[in-house]
C-alpha cells in the first residue's frame, strides 16, 4: 500500500511538472508550483521525514508562493514566447540528470536493512541517544543534538523567507496607499 501511495504522489508530481512546463500564464504556473510543493510535502511525509516536509510545506508551498505572487504584482502577467529553439538548456538538464542517475547506481536498495545507516547509525543513535543526550526521546535527541546546526539552518531559512514576505507586503502596501493619495 507505501508504495502504491509513493508511486502515485510521485506520478501526480511528474503531471504537475509537465503541466508547469507547458502553461505560459504565470498566475497558473505559480499555482502549480505551489501544488507541486505540497505534493513534494506529502512524499517527504510517507518517506518518514516530516522535518524535511514541514519545511517544504512552509518554505516551498507558502512562502515561494506568497513571494512569486508579489513579484507578479510588479511584473508581467503572461511568459513571454521565445524568439528561437535553443538546444542548450535541453542539453545540460539531460547531461545533469544522467550525472545525477549515474551516481545513484552503486547506492543500496531503498529500505535495505544493509544499508550504512541502518546498520550503524540506527543503532548508534537507538543505544546511545538517552545516555549521551539525556533526551529519552530519540527523535527530539537527534533534531536538538546531533543535528542542531541543520535544524538551526532550517530556523534560519524560514525566519529570513518570513521576514523577506513581510517586507515585501510592507512594501506593496505602502505602493498601494501611495497610489491611491495620487488618484485622489
Amino acid at each position: 500500500m507505501e508504495l502504491f501511495i509513493n508511486l502515485t504522489l510521485f506520478s501526480m508530481l511528474v503531471v504537475t511538472a509537465l503541466a508547469i512546463l507547458r502553461m505560459r500564464h504565470l498566475f497558473a504556473v505559480v499555482m502549480l508550483s505551489s501544488v507541486f510543493s505540497l505534493l513534494c510535502a506529502l512524499l517527504f511525509v510517507t518517506l518518514d521525514a516530516v522535518d524535511v516536509a514541514f519545511t517544504e510545506a512552509a518554505v516551498g508551498a507558502g512562502i515561494s508562493s506568497v513571494l512569486m505572487l508579489g513579484t507578479m504584482a510588479l511584473t508581467a502577467r503572461h511568459e513571454k514566447m521565445p524568439r528561437e529553439f535553443s538546444p542548450i538548456p535541453l542539453i545540460v538538464v539531460v547531461a545533469t540528470g544522467a550525472v545525477l542517475i549515474y551516481g545513484t547506481l552503486d547506492m543500496p536498495d531503498f529500505g535495505s536493512p544493509d544499508s550504512p545507516a541502518q546498520a550503524h547509525l540506527a543503532t548508534q543513535y537507538l543505544t546511545q541517544s538517552p545516555t549521551d543526550i539525556g533526551v529519552p526521546n530519540v527523535v527530539t535527541a537527534i533534531l536538538a543534538s546531533y543535528r542542531g546546526y541543520d535544524t538551526l539552518g532550517e530556523t534560519v531559512v524560514v525566519f529570513t523567507a518570513c521576514v523577506g514576505v513581510l517586507m515585501l507586503i510592507g512594501g506593496l502596501a505602502r505602493r498601494r496607499r501611495k497610489q491611491g493619495e495620487e488618484t485622489k
